[in-house]
């Protein structure tokens, strides 16, 4: 597999030499089984190379399993890394096995490595250097062969010398390590990267492609982007949702930006978080897509009902219909706000999260793969909701 192949597959977009290179690595590192170091801020889609190296490696019939570890309680992360026994803590009503021996002969991925506890990175260093383990209130050893690649946005050298990450383990980590540049050292992809998410949300809600002058592409081409890839991707589905003209100004673009959103009278749907809060916003654009989705609906059936009278002939309903007929269209799209002004989106966003969970019985790893959202946001917004 060569550098496009694996772009199509993947659904990478962009020419950026770096990228370029990281990908190129990560073929020639694929046949070997040395642990891999992906650094790079969050945002800038670290998580396609551990997949790179998985499906051209000779594991890639085994398992694959990504694991979040900045979305696991501290106090259970060792039990879901390496496994319990039965009766090691309270509520160990049976032994589990852990992510290590689940992906015995296949490919593990440490996703936030940074976020691990210290007392848990003495047991992964173990792990890595003798392929040995030992579950959670167990004197015995487990033999495992799994290829560990690690990424974190973290500063490593930093974490080192603030005493929150062993030195050891990031050598020992580290024995190749594959960069992936930020969204605003690609300013040639970035041009790509908006109409390809234009045209995934078109194509997913039957609408009309937003599309940018020459002016407001100048403006997101030299933008920071400091949320990277998700913000960009986030900003063209709020561009998409909202927006009613489908032709985007130098002026849309500026007011939809996290700096501009209180200096103007617009509404403001989202709060600005960190970098790595960023992904908690793509459940709310969710909320928007289906209250836009059930509001086209409703206007449709409005209009039929109005436009055929369903053999109802009054003075009343034709009134309707010559005071709204010129209102209601099939092909016009209203603003979505007018709509979320009266409805909770926390509410909605509750309802959402509750429904996915009883979908999948509770398994978070699931509803959060559905929701499009990290499994730590999910944590984090089931904490806020109580749907515990």
């Amino acid at each position: 597999m060569n550098n496009i192949q694996v772009k199509q597959r993947f659904c990478i977009i962009g020419n950026n030499p770096q990228l370029n290179r990281a990908i190129d690595i990560s073929l020639q590192v694929a046949p070997t089984d040395i642990s891999v170091f992906v650094s790079g801020e969050s945002g800038t889609g670290k998580e396609n190379i551990p997949k790179i190296i998985h499906q051209n490696s000779k594991r890639k019939h085994n398992n694959y399993i990504a694991v979040n570890c900045g979305a696991i309680p501290e106090g259970t992360i060792d039990s879901e890394l390496f496994g319990h026994e039965k009766g090691a803590f309270t509520g160990a009503h049976d032994s589990r096995k852990g992510y290590f021996e689940v992906a015995d002969g296949g490919t593990l991925f440490l996703d936030e490595v940074a976020e691990l506890p210290l007392s848990t990175q003495v047991r992964l260093l173990r792990v890595l250097e003798s392929g040995e383990f030992m579950k959670v209130g167990s004197s015995k050893s487990v033999k495992t062969n799994v290829r560990v690649i690690a990424a974190t946005n973290v500063n490593i050298p930093t974490a080192i010398s603030e005493g929150k990450f062993r030195e050891d383990l990031y050598y020992r980590l580290n024995t190749i390590s594959i960069f992936i540049p930020a969204l605003r050292d690609r300013k040639e992809d970035i041009s790509l990267l908006f109409r390809k998410f234009a045209s995934d949300f078109a194509e997913q809600y039957n609408s009309p492609s937003i599309r940018l002058d020459e002016s407001a592409m100048d403006i997101i081409t030299n933008y920071n982007w400091p949320g990277n890839i998700r913000q960009l991707k986030n900003l063209v589905a709020q561009l998409s949702v909202i927006e009613t003209e489908r032709n985007i100004s130098a002026s849309t673009i500026l007011n939809s930006l996290p700096e501009n959103r209180n200096k103007n009278n617009s509404p403001i749907l989202f709060e600005e978080k960190n970098k790595a809060e960023l992904s908690e916003r793509e459940i709310l654009y969710k909320v928007l897509f289906d209250m836009k989705r059930d509001l086209t609906e409703l206007k449709k059936i409005t209009f039929d009902l109005i436009n055929n009278n369903a053999g109802v002939k009054t003075d009343f309903f034709n009134e309707i219909k010559e005071k709204n007929t010129s209102n209601i269209t099939p092909n016009k799209e209203e603003r979505i706000i007018d709509v979320a002004a009266t409805i909770s989106l926390a509410d909605q966003e509750k309802n959402l999260i509750k429904q996915s969970l009883e979908r999948h019985k509770g398994k978070r790893k699931l509803a959060a793969t559905e929701l499009g959202i990290s499994e730590r946001t999910l944590y984090r917004k089931i904490k806020e909701f109580k749907l515990q």
